[in-house]
């Protein structure tokens, strides 16, 4: 599994994105059944069985990733892949999207959130990150919800390449059904504080 260098800074704010990352790409996760997995690790992007007609969530944090697929043994959520995608467009689903929930400090009124709702091709939460026990902590963690012309151009531009990292994920949860956390927090991807574009920071409600 690739890793990035720790971030050296003592703490981080209650909505800031951490990632792996280089220059020019950003990595996400998502977790699917083999039979969307297989194809899309051999295509290197998303190919049929996958819908491009339903809304598909990226993860940007690792150990959310864990939680929400429970280390990879939920039903439909067997296979973890790290998806690597052009940084462009990562700030460009940011720049597109509107919150899930009506946050007031974006849109003034609900209905002035339900519009923007309406009209974005993408959707962003905020929910607490996880510790690789999967506990909550105080600090957020983004989800970004694609659908419509952004899931398109997820897959026929964003995307890089596409790992299968189920056998870390594996390593991971045996490390925390073991009860030494320090070995699943050294398996697991080292992420940084990654530079949002100030206007797509201001839309997604980042400090």
């Amino acid at each position: 599994m690739t890793r990035a260098a720790a971030d050296p800074s003592p703490g981080r704010r209650a909505r800031e994105v951490y990632a792996c990352y280089d220059d020019a790409t950003i990595t996400v996760y998502q977790a699917y059944p083999p039979e969307i997995a297989d194809p899309a690790v051999e295509a290197g992007t998303f190919v049929a069985p996958f819908s491009m007609g339903r809304m598909t969530w990226i993860k940007p944090s690792f150990n959310w990733m864990m939680y929400r697929s429970g280390h990879a043994t939920k039903e439909g959520q067997t296979r973890v892949l790290a998806i690597r995608i052009r940084r462009a467009g990562f700030t460009r689903a940011l720049l597109e999207s509107c919150p899930s929930h009506h946050d007031r400090s974006l849109h003034a009124t609900i209905d002035e959130w339900r519009a923007a709702l309406r009209a974005a091709p993408v959707r962003v939460q905020w929910d607490p990150e996880r510790d690789p026990r999967g506990d909550p902590l105080e600090h957020r963690s983004i989800q970004i919800g694609l659908s419509g012309p952004a899931v398109h151009a997820y897959v026929g531009e964003w995307i890089t390449g596409i790992t299968d990292i189920t056998p870390d994920v594996r390593r991971v949860r045996a490390a925390v059904r073991g009860g030494d956390l320090a070995a699943a927090a050294a398996l697991a991807p080292r992420e940084r504080r990654f530079p949002l574009d100030a206007d797509a920071a201001a839309r997604v409600g980042a400090d």
